[in-house]
């Protein structure tokens, strides 16, 4: 059984990697053959109750030419990548035990698959579903899940690829009781909100739109956009008085989760608007190469018709830029990263797409810098040694870098306080 919404299967089984590794990654599996088509359906942005779970989608064949990287900002240097291909195992997260008062209300919450609309599928056809529970009415939490992705024929296999491609039981939140799906202890700032978890079975990070051929009997639906979009309209129509939205994901759905709050922000003009990215901090925008994974997975066709966005090309949509357009769009959007400085998840992928990953922690470091200097405030929070992401874990509540509790200050930027960076000094 897979562990869902936060996982690393390993190894042939990778299910933690974010967009911006991906899009690396692309350019080693881009000898795949096939045509260098791409889909030209363009798709709007909008999450409203009509938002683009209709989005059209087009074959196409993985391109068959390898990628040179170059970049527009510094750039870390380029090694050969390693020979391994075992991915670093992930810790299971312990549960806690802490009872709720017997009259929290939240505590009562029951959580409700519901099916995708027709348009969602997964990536090997199978049917798509999503997972509701309801609780405070006005404040809701939309989490995507985090797990994995496909840009070649081995990564693809729906038997033993990078991913897992369906939605099935072993997704669902209520057998996991780690972190913010703890509603039973007091100190979970989330305990009383609403939720709307996105299921990840697509390989694309939340942002595909296309159908893409992968060798000869191969053929991925890369339709994450859709599939999430359409759990986003839920949350629109179901809580379309709420006040506080909270947009969150571990991970790969970490990758994508400004995105999702830009469009959440658009639906909801008069809700805050809180982004937290958990473990995705450390791959740079490389424009040959968003534009190459953007010819897997369709991802131009997605890029939402904002005013910020007019011209933007394929080129120009990597992680970065996801939290650069989507914060300039709707400024009253707040954002804020979780790291761990030398993340081996994040370390492997970038060592295998080959980056110098000796100092993964200064590529975090970069990313914000740019972000930030594109004029978009990101909050972070560094903490030393390998782990990957702490949403879902126990970690989150016993976490402490440099006298400064991860709980409090995640606690306090929930809240709509100003949080300081957070940096560990010795990070090692």
């Amino acid at each position: 059984m897979r562990t869902p919404i936060l996982s690393v299967r390993k190894p042939g089984a990778i299910r933690g990697i974010s967009l911006g590794v991906i899009a690396v990654l692309a350019m080693i599996a881009a000898a795949c053959g096939g045509d260098d088509s791409t889909s030209d359906d363009a798709a709007g942005g909008d999450a409203s109750a009509d938002a683009a779970a209709s989005v059209d989608t087009t074959t196409t064949t993985a391109p068959a030419a390898v990628v040179e990287v170059t970049t527009t900002t510094a750039a870390p240097t380029t090694t050969a990548a390693p020979t391994t291909t075992t991915a670093p195992t992930t810790t299971a997260a312990p549960t806690t035990t802490t009872a709720a008062p017997p009259d929290d209300p939240a505590s009562s919450a029951e959580w409700v698959n519901l099916p995708g609309t027709e348009d969602c599928v997964c990536a090997d056809g199978s049917d798509y579903s999503f997972w509701v529970r309801e609780a405070d009415p006005e404040r809701v939490v939309f989490y995507l899940q985090g797990g994995g992705a496909c840009f070649s024929e081995a990564s693809c296999s729906f038997t033993d690829g990078n991913f897992d491609p369906t939605v099935d039981e072993s997704d669902d939140p209520s057998q996991y009781s780690g972190g913010i799906l703890d509603f039973d202890n007091p100190l979970n700032p989330l305990a009383e909100y609403s939720f709307v978890i996105a299921p990840y079975c697509t390989g694309d990070a939340h942002v595909g739109n296309s159908i893409t051929g992968y060798g000869a009997d191969l053929v991925v639906r890369h339709n994450g956009f859709t599939n999430a979009t359409t759990a986003l309209d839920e949350l629109v129509a179901r809580f379309s008085g709420a006040t506080e939205i909270v947009v969150a994901g571990s991970s790969a759905g970490s990758a994508a989760s400004p995105l999702y709050g830009g469009l959440v922000a658009e639906a909801l003009p008069d809700a805050s608007v809180a982004v937290v990215a958990d473990a995705s901090g450390a791959y740079p925008s490389v424009p040959l190469v968003n534009a190459s994974i953007g010819g897997f997975w369709g991802t131009e066709s997605v890029i939402p018709d904002w005013p910020v966005n007019e011209g933007l090309t394929a080129q120009e949509w990597g992680l970065p830029e996801l939290f650069i357009q989507a914060g300039l769009h709707q400024p009253r959007i707040r954002f804020a990263r979780y790291d761990n400085a030398f993340d081996s998840t994040q370390e492997f992928f970038a060592s295998l797409a080959g980056f110098d990953a000796s100092r993964i922690d200064q590529l975090m470091a970069l990313n914000e810098e740019n972000i930030e200097a594109a004029g978009v405030s990101q909050a972070s929070y560094t903490a030393p040694g390998d782990d990957h992401t702490i949403l879902l874990r126990d970690t989150l509540y016993t976490t402490e870098v440099e006298g400064v509790s991860f709980l409090e200050w995640f606690t306090a930027f929930l809240a709509g306080e100003d949080v300081a960076d957070v940096l560990c000094s010795d990070c090692e």
